[in-house]
């Protein structure tokens, strides 16, 4: 997977986790807001993977 599919991914995940984190929180349910705050998190990491990639194909 390239850099750049990395990088959109992973904010798509980040925004994904930070609606399951608002509506978690808004509910009250903690399994919801847990669940957010792991996706948004994995979406962080994929974006950090795409930029290392995107940094080892420049010269």
């Amino acid at each position: 997977m390239s850099g750049t599919k990395d990088k959109a991914k992973g904010l798509a995940n980040e925004a994904v986790g930070n609606i399951k984190q608002g509506v978690g929180k808004v509910t009250g349910n903690e399994k919801l807001k847990g669940e957010g705050k792991a996706q948004e998190v994995k979406g962080e990491i994929q974006q950090k993977v795409g930029e290392v990639k995107d940094a080892v194909k420049k010269p």
